[in-house]
């Protein structure tokens, strides 16, 4: 019998691999691992598997809001990779109703509920971390970064940077050790 799995905290291609060799692991047959979910078959023991995912980091979810809240950050992430790939993207509330085929309005009602935050915050959350990478990297200058991911100027980006860490940027790059959060730790 197949049975689909939500799983929590999936941000990177390495989640994937771990969820894999979890569940491989638990004796279940995995047919396609992505983010945020697994499809297996196999006699699926929840306590086990959701034990198993917890000590990787990951969360197995049952809730439906809290499936399709996880599913929203999983999209959320695609349209930041969309975000860089495009200069003239879509709105997040076209995107997500878009890739999820509900309305935004049902959406963020979710989301709030389940996170005690907006998809905008979230949103600015996301980029101002990607921001924080790309500045780790050394590669691009300010100028290029804000270009990048769609701020309208430096200073837009510089401002939203100060606004969710507490510090400017030029102080986060004079950091010996600058801080970054995990994606799951962002709500």
């Amino acid at each position: 019998m197949e049975h689909h799995l939500h799983i929590k905290n999936m941000v990177c291609p390495r989640c994937i691999a771990t969820v894999t060799e979890v569940l491989t692991r638990q004796g279940l047959t995995v047919r396609e691992v992505k983010l945020g979910e697994a499809l297996v078959t196999g006699d699926v023991h929840e306590p086990a598997v959701a034990e198993a995912l917890w000590e990787q980091g990951f969360e197995l979810l049952q809730e439906k809001d809290e499936q399709l809240t996880d599913l929203i950050k999983t999209t959320l992430l695609e349209y930041q990779r969309h975000l860089e790939e495009n200069y003239q993207p879509l709105t997040t509330s076209v995107y997500l109703a878009e890739k999820l085929g509900l309305s935004y309005q049902h959406l963020s009602k979710v989301f709030s509920q389940q996170t005690g935050t907006t998809i905008e915050k979230y949103l600015i959350r996301l980029k101002i971390e990607r921001v924080k990478e790309l500045i780790s990297y050394g590669e691009l200058t300010l100028s290029e970064i804000a270009h990048r991911l769609q701020y309208s100027s430096v200073q837009h980006l510089s401002n939203q940077f100060k606004k969710v860490t507490g510090t400017s940027v030029t102080d986060y790059k004079k950091a010996p050790t600058a801080e970054r959060l995990s994606l799951d730790k962002l709500v």
